[in-house]
């Protein structure tokens, strides 16, 4: 089973209204207006999934400052769930420092999806690593045995369109503060899997994964073997950022990754699918 767990859907309205959004959200502003961004919609990703050989997806909508915009595009992943519930894995957006944050991830839960993300802290102006902005997150996460999915950026190499300042240190204090969260840290987190070699960062980061999204975009194929080395291969998570990237993209660091086919199945859905059962049972533990 391949499981891509980085993917972004779009309701109509994103697209329809972007000038507009635009003018009263700065991040959605400038990741929408550049060369690489691409729209797409539930059923073009399902599409995309079959052409391409992706069993399940994990899917987010766009990480908004206004609640109210984050709650369109959950209605949109939840009505996606529910027609695709094989194929499809639902997040939650949210807007972390708005009211009514908590009721809206609950009601998200309640419907069936498995977590909340992709968060954007710079864009949505919040601090990652300060427990005063994030217990109430961390409470709503714990309780519900919900996986968080969040924006990170190596803090050195080329600049981009949203990478953003939150890295390696801020994504670490998050842990630090919340050991008990199940955090996904997406584009390799950073770099933060490497600090795993040290014996406390590996306890304060033991439930930390982290995605491949945008891999192309960053990296040589021998990252995971690295990962590898390090002991986090198991922690390493398939994510291709789609619809700006898709599996093709992946193919020829895949190819020459240094990884045996049993750690490449592992690493394309097993760990991924383990996640997702641990948050699952701990989902039951607390009902």
């Amino acid at each position: 089973m391949i499981v891509d767990v980085h993917a972004h859907v779009y309701p109509e309205e994103l697209r329809r209204d972007q000038e507009l959004i635009s003018r009263k959200e700065p991040h959605f502003d400038l990741l929408t207006h550049n060369r690489v961004h691409r729209w797409g919609t539930a059923d073009d990703l399902v599409a995309r999934m079959d052409e391409t050989g992706i069993d399940q997806t994990w899917i987010f909508g766009f990480a908004f400052r206004d609640q109210g915009l984050c709650r369109l595009c959950n209605d949109y992943v939840i009505d996606a769930v529910r027609r695709y519930p094989a194929r499809l894995k639902g997040f939650a957006s949210i807007s972390p420092m708005a009211p009514g944050m908590t009721a809206e991830a609950e009601r998200c839960a309640d419907a069936g999806l498995i977590g909340i993300g992709e968060l954007f802290p710079q864009g949505q102006n919040f601090a990652l690593d300060d427990l005063r902005q994030t217990w109430r997150l961390a409470a709503v996460l714990e309780e519900r045995g919900l996986i968080l999915s969040v924006h990170t950026a190596e803090p050195v190499g080329h600049d981009y369109d949203g990478k953003g300042n939150v890295g390696p240190k801020e994504a670490a204090g998050f842990c630090i503060n919340h050991p008990a969260v199940k955090v996904v840290f997406a584009h390799f987190g950073g770099g933060l899997w490497l600090y795993e070699t040290m014996p406390e960062m590996k306890m304060y980061l033991k439930n930390a994964c982290y995605d491949t999204a945008a891999w192309p975009f960053l990296y040589g194929p021998s990252v995971l073997a690295a990962a590898k080395a390090a002991g986090v291969l198991n922690k390493m998570l398939y994510g291709t950022d789609w619809p700006i990237l898709d599996r093709k993209r992946f193919e020829t660091r895949l190819e020459n990754c240094g990884l045996t086919d049993e750690e490449k199945a592992a690493f394309l859905g097993k760990n991924a699918e383990n996640l997702m059962n641990s948050a699952a049972l701990t989902a039951q533990r607390n009902i």
